[in-house]
């Protein structure tokens, strides 16, 4: 199951996959590190996790793409040190973790990600950490540190709003993602990430992410893909509502108003009779013979973009594991 974090995170969630208390496990890292992983520290998400390796048996593993969540700085120079650094790159490292435990108390009180080791350190001070790392840091340490500077360099433009933070994302995704090819080529995946991030051709942000790299690599393979949305018509989400927090639950409807989008005519064309809980799938495929011009853009992105779009008429928002209480 390939899943939209980190590498390192995915180890984590990996490790505690199985446990008899995963949920437990989980909350009490994400409280120890908080903000060190997305998505898979809800508690939904992480049960579809664990009830996919269920299934899939012992080989079963989680592979994650994603740089790493902007909170995972102190498990990075937890796992540095673990990794037997030499003198010159622990003494770098040690004084960054100082900062780094400053700085995520700071975040927990006011809220704020930007307050966050990752945000808030200068690239002086990681580039004289580098200096020594690469001097006697060793392999593992200097690959987790490489991590650590990818991930802030993509936050960091996306704050910014310049350079291209969404490619350079893609192209880090594609990239580990080809590793894992090379090292279990005979793999079969189950990916989950942002509907943006599937798209095959270009997606509605202008990239050729993961959704069309896997479509060409498995063209390429002479095996089958097939690249499903799905979304829900109304409901509740839960949003993110600061470091360490809770979620903030909001309701929306696509179905209604200037917010509504291809799922309000999904629903209208359910048939009468249909039950009022039933989701409902749309064959794309059979749709690009149809003129793709006489269709609004949203609709011709989307049939071009995926093979099948599922919509559950209604959500319910999850919650994540490890939360606190805001001060």
């Amino acid at each position: 199951m390939v899943v939209e974090i980190g590498p390192e995170a995915a180890g984590v969630v990996n490790a505690r996959l199985r446990a008899p208390n995963r949920e437990q496990q989980i909350s009490d890292f994400m409280r120890s590190h908080p903000d060190a992983m997305a998505f898979l520290n809800g508690r939904d998400e992480g049960q579809a996790a664990a009830d996919c390796a269920g299934v899939a048996g012992p080989d079963f593993k989680l592979w994650g793409l994603d740089q790493e969540f902007f909170g995972a700085s102190g498990y990075l120079f937890e796992q540095m040190l673990a990794a037997g650094p030499g003198p010159l790159a622990r003494a770098q490292i040690e004084a960054l973790v100082e900062q780094e435990r400053a700085a995520t108390q700071a975040a927990l009180a006011s809220g704020s990600p930007f307050d966050l080791f990752l945000f808030k350190v200068t690239d002086t001070t990681l580039d004289q950490a580098a200096t020594a790392i690469d001097q006697d840091g060793g392999a593992r340490t200097k690959a987790l540190f490489a991590a650590l500077r990818e991930t802030r360099a993509i936050y960091q433009g996306s704050r910014s709003r310049s350079g291209d933070p969404n490619g350079r994302r893609a192209r880090l995704m594609k990239r580990t993602l080809a590793t894992h090819f090379a090292e279990a080529p005979q793999a079969r995946l189950l990916m989950k990430f942002g509907a943006y991030h599937l798209y095959k051709g270009y997606n509605p942000l202008g990239q050729r992410d993961l959704g069309n790299f896997v479509a060409e690599h498995a063209d390429g393979e002479g095996v089958k893909s097939l690249n499903l949305i799905v979304a829900g018509a109304k409901g509740a989400l839960g949003g993110y509502a600061g470091v360490g927090r809770p979620v903030t639950v909001y309701n929306f409807d696509a179905t209604t108003g200037k917010g509504s989008d291809w799922r309000k005519d999904v629903m209208l064309a359910r048939p009468s009779n249909a039950p009022a809980s039933d989701w409902f799938v749309v064959d794309l495929r059979q749709l690009r013979s149809a003129d793709l011009e006489a269709l609004t853009p949203e609709w011709r992105a989307l049939i071009r973009g995926y093979d099948l779009a599922v919509v559950a008429p209604e959500l319910s928002a999850s919650t994540v594991l490890g939360a606190r209480d805001a001060p």
